[in-house]
Order: structure tokens, then C-alpha cells, then sequence
């Protein structure tokens, strides 16, 4: 009995696991972590966005002796579009404004990764219909491409 449990258990975990990560959109950028940060918040910018805030996760490393390979976050938003979704439901501010990581992997080469919007529908039950949804998602395609094209 505990053991078709535990497999009952296992089995269901491991069906969660490729949903949790097809929740994340990854872009490869023919740039470095810093140049496609900086462009990603220029773009960020220009389409008339805030930035919030600008992380160096391996600077965070380097600062207790640790060695990371390059990482960082980016986090943005627009208030139009961000304050109707937590009126629709407040614990969406747990998940907003937007996040942007991009960072090297062990071969060098740089990943811009982002939860996908719709996850904030399915998490914070918001209507998955909503137009700050589709907004959200168009906008992140748009910002993440700009940040990772080559001119």
C-alpha cells in the first residue's frame, strides 16, 4: 500500500516537472550577459517601460567568495499593464513587474529565459483571456528579440 503510494507520488511528480518547465521561454543571444542586458533595457525603455531594478547575480557571488558564471536579472514593468492583472488578483504583485534572466552556461553560451505570462494566470487565477496577458506576452517576445538580434 505505501509503496503504490510512494510510486503514485513519484509518477505525478514527474509528469509536473516538463509543465513547470515549458513555463519558461529561452532565447539564445549571440551576445554577452552584459550587452544583452544592456540592450534589453534600452529596449525596455523605449517601448516606455519602467526598470525596476537590474540584478548581477554573479557580482552577488563574487561578493562571498564564490564564483558564478555570468548572470543577471532584469525586472520591468508598466503599471498599465501590471495593476489590472493584481486587481484581478493581488497575489500576481508576488510574481510582477516582469523578470528577465540572462546568463552563460558552462559552454559560453548566453541564455534569455522568462516565465511565460500565462503562468500568471494559471498560478494566480487570473482570467487566462485577460488582454494584459497577451499584452504581457507580445511585449516580452518583442523586448527579449530586440535585446538578442544582431544589427
Amino acid at each position: 500500500m505505501i509503496r503504490k503510494s510512494l510510486i503514485a507520488a513519484v509518477t505525478t511528480a514527474a509528469l509536473t516537472l516538463p509543465a513547470q518547465a515549458g513555463d519558461l521561454i529561452n532565447k539564445v543571444s549571440p551576445h554577452s550577459v552584459t550587452q544583452t542586458m544592456d540592450r534589453l533595457a534600452a529596449a525596455v525603455d523605449a517601448a516606455g517601460a519602467t526598470v525596476f531594478a537590474r540584478v548581477d547575480h554573479a557580482a552577488g557571488a563574487a561578493k562571498v567568495d564564490m564564483d558564478l558564471r555570468p548572470t543577471e536579472l532584469l525586472i520591468f514593468g508598466n503599471p498599465k499593464l501590471g495593476t489590472p492583472a493584481m486587481l484581478d488578483g493581488q497575489t500576481a504583485g508576488l510574481d510582477l513587474p516582469l523578470r528577465v534572466l540572462a546568463y552563460a552556461d558552462g559552454e559560453g553560451v548566453v541564455h534569455v529565459t522568462y516565465h511565460a505570462p500565462a503562468t500568471l494566470a494559471e498560478t494566480h487565477g487570473l482570467p487566462a483571456e485577460a488582454k494584459y496577458i497577451q499584452m504581457m506576452t507580445g511585449a516580452l517576445d518583442k523586448l527579449t528579440s530586440k535585446a538578442i538580434a544582431q544589427d
